[in-house]
């Protein structure tokens, strides 16, 4: 796994041992950030990854020039990983880890005010987080008015047109994953 554009292009990530963690593949990141670029502009924006992992997500936007990166994930050992490539991508100054499961963390920077440009969700397919984050991401103030939320899921599963305020634009599929695009009902 590696990081594919901007600052840190071709530096290699880390992956935890095991199969506790799913890094999400370089085609579908590659997909993912020519998704993204065409509607948002990462430069000076503000990531929130959820369920971060190895913080592939996050830490390719950060290298396009993302001014600061917030990462949530509750494993110790992914956690530690995670830190590892935020030092290797030279991102760690611009990033914060937030080791607690999804929904505490989304609480805690709720509770401190923290707001965001886009989010990456990318939890485990099995997982029954979907519709939980992504209610309270459309419910609390966590994402700016323009900001974009991108879910990796199943690609045997489609997720709800609507989160709260948040709205389904685009859903595409890649083998064993699909991409699911959201924004603010106000975003055009």
């Amino acid at each position: 796994m590696r990081v594919i554009a901007g600052s840190a292009r071709g530096k290699r990530l880390a992956v935890p041992r095991g199969i506790k963690t799913r890094p999400t593949a370089d085609r579908v990141k590659e997909a993912l950030f020519n998704i993204l670029g065409c509607r948002c502009f990462f430069e000076g924006a503000r990531i929130l990854d959820i369920c971060a992992g190895t913080g592939s997500l996050g830490i390719e936007a950060l290298s396009r020039g993302a001014a600061f990166g917030c990462f949530i994930e509750h494993d110790r050992s992914a956690m530690a990983v995670l830190e590892k490539n935020l030092q290797t991508s030279d991102c760690a100054a611009r990033s914060e880890c937030v080791m607690l499961d999804a929904v505490q963390g989304l609480k805690l920077l709720a509770r401190q005010g923290k707001i965001f440009d886009i989010v990456f969700f990318d939890p485990p397919y099995t997982s029954n987080l979907y519709s939980t984050v992504s209610g309270i991401l459309g419910s609390l103030s966590l994402m700016s008015d323009t900001a974009l939320l991108a879910v990796e899921c199943s690609s045997r599963i489609t997720l709800s047109d609507h989160f709260g305020n948040l709205i389904k634009f685009d859903r595409r599929v890649y083998g064993d994953s699909s991409l699911e695009f959201f924004a603010g009902d106000h975003t055009p």
